[in-house]
């Protein structure tokens, strides 16, 4: 306790808990993915005359936005109440658009992408089943391609195609949107990466940055992106599937501490024009030791969630939303934020992780927004990761890895170091092996040695899932992840780490420094 008292009052860590409303059944606790409740495959045609639907705005981001109402008006002339109404996107969701399938001799679905959202049709309307008409209303956001509106009947479980709309349509589909800014491999450096339509044989990536009102320097992006054979499994690989864009990162380097920046983000086209981002700002690191208030918010198990209501089941994740909104209220006090884990809870429909981008974007586009792996990211039987469960719904870590940066020596293990004023942080990967003579432990070993305690006096551990904890109600057996804690239990006493932080279990707990006193 003595260490904690000898530190600048001036240091402040904040802490922010979230904690989820979720949904308990049993001994269980639902972290559903509400698109996987539709049965998408079974989809029959079932084509009404009669019934018709129409969406308005048809063209959207007139004004160079990246989101937008649109009104969906609907009639049918024999209504239920499980009438549902699915928005997709691309627009073409077909059979024409089906992967060739493994066995030929299968017949094909008639539909086999998921929709990005969905709504009952009686949402907005509790006449709807003695009056045929419905007028719902979605928030669309910028993700690459052209959407349609499907009026389905049979409920989630038996779904019918009754009616498709007209399509709606952003007028630049391939805009570079939503930045998430990070920490690089160097405290005065800053990683900005982004989404966008453009491949490197379309446009030249960049980011435009300097001083407000000062000259600007650009600097170039890389590209990544990746196809449906780099996902392990379904609905990743199958009805999960949707195209995630071109992810590009740039590097701002050696940018003086605690200095305010512009940046913007690029692309030349090769016909000489350019495509731009609005501007954004952020604040750099202060250098390493400064003394001088510095704010932390460290969360996990956030998830996302619609603000037009879509997309919900049993009420899952209502607390994303109050989360995000307040971490945007409270930016101007917040200097650098760790979601350490379940980051989306896409579970392979690979739609939501633009939608939690976008969701984020007013957060990650202006503090450094740092991420550690969770099984709803990493985990799939046989391809690597620690535990045999599918919590990623085929992901295995491939869209964490490639749609955030993290300053990881190798990106697909996701442990790393990074350093913020009188911080040291070392993030650890609960999906991979952690125990006494893997690979990971050794780094784990080398970051908290490596921390100057003269210039950081906060050696700060943090990782997914929680080594210990009191309760045995559920998750992970005997009150936590147990196979790695008396390995790194040792670590935290031999280099006197200060705090600790986990995710995964949906709850707040804190406890006094322990050690060796774990209940099994």
């Amino acid at each position: 306790m003595e260490s904690f008292l000898s530190l600048k009052v001036s240091l402040i860590l904040l802490l922010l808990v979230l904690v989820r409303c979720v949904v308990v059944h049993g001994d269980a606790i639902d972290d559903v993915q509400p698109l996987s409740k539709i049965a998408i495959h079974r989809a029959l045609f079932a084509f009404h005359v009669n019934a018709s639907l129409r969406a308005e705005p048809v063209l959207l981001g007139t004004k160079g936005e990246d989101f937008q109402w649109i009104t969906v008006e609907l009639e049918c002339p024999d209504p239920s109440e499980d009438d549902w109404v699915a928005v997709f996107s691309p627009a073409k969701f077909n059979s024409s658009t089906c992967p060739p399938g493994d066995d030929p001799k299968q017949q094909a679905p008639h539909i086999c992408s998921a929709p990005i959202k969905f709504k009952f049709a009686n949402d907005s309307n509790g006449e709807y089943t003695k009056t045929g008409k419905a007028s719902l209303k979605f928030r669309l956001i910028n993700q690459r391609a052209d959407f349609s509106i499907a009026l389905f009947s049979g409920g989630l479980s038996n779904p019918k195609l009754l009616a498709v709309s007209n399509t709606v349509t952003f007028a630049n589909p391939k805009a570079p949107l939503y930045p998430r800014l990070s920490q690089g491999k160097a405290w005065n450096e800053m990683a900005v990466t982004w989404t966008s339509g453009y491949n490197i044989i379309d446009a030249v990536p960049f980011v435009e940055w300097g001083f407000k009102g000062e000259s600007q320097t650009q600097s170039p992006a890389g590209t990544l992106t990746f196809h449906r054979n780099a996902m392990c499994g379904p609905p990743a690989r199958t009805i999960g599937w949707r195209d995630p864009g071109y992810i590009h990162t740039s590097f701002l380097k050696d940018l003086w501490p605690n200095s305010l920046y512009t940046y913007k983000l690029g692309h030349r086209l090769f016909n000489g024009s350019y495509i731009w981002s609005k501007s954004y700002y952020f604040k750099s690191s202060p250098y390493p030791g400064q003394d001088s208030l510095q704010r932390v918010v460290i969360f996990g198990d956030m998830g996302k969630a619609e603000r037009d209501g879509s997309n919900e089941y049993t009420n899952l994740q209502p607390g994303s939303l109050n989360t995000t909104d307040q971490l945007i209220k409270d930016l101007d006090n917040i200097d650098i934020l760790f979601h350490i884990g379940d980051i989306t809870y896409a579970n392979g429909y690979i739609s939501q992780w633009d939608q939690f981008t976008s969701q984020v974007e007013p957060i990650a586009s202006t503090i450094p927004y740092m991420i550690a792996s969770g099984n709803h990211e990493r985990d799939v039987p046989g391809t690597g990761s620690f535990f045999e469960t599918n919590g990623s719904g085929g992901e295995c870590g491939v869209l964490a890895e490639t749609m955030f940066y993290v300053p990881a020596e190798n990106r697909a293990k996701f442990w790393y170091s990074t350093d913020y004023g009188m911080f040291h942080f070392c993030i650890a990967d609960s999906e991979h092996d952690w125990r006494e003579g893997s690979n990971q432990y050794k780094f784990i070993e080398k970051c908290l040695a490596s921390a100057d305690r003269q210039k950081q006096p906060w050696l700060i551990f943090a990782a997914h899932r929680v080594l210990g904890y009191s309760s045995d109600y559920w998750k992970d057996g005997s009150f936590g992840e147990s196979m790695g804690r008396e390995s790194l239990q040792k670590l935290w006493q031999k280099y006197k780490v200060d705090i600790a932080f986990y995710g995964h279990v949906h709850n707040y707990e804190r406890t006094c420094p322990i050690y060796q006193v774990w209940i099994t």
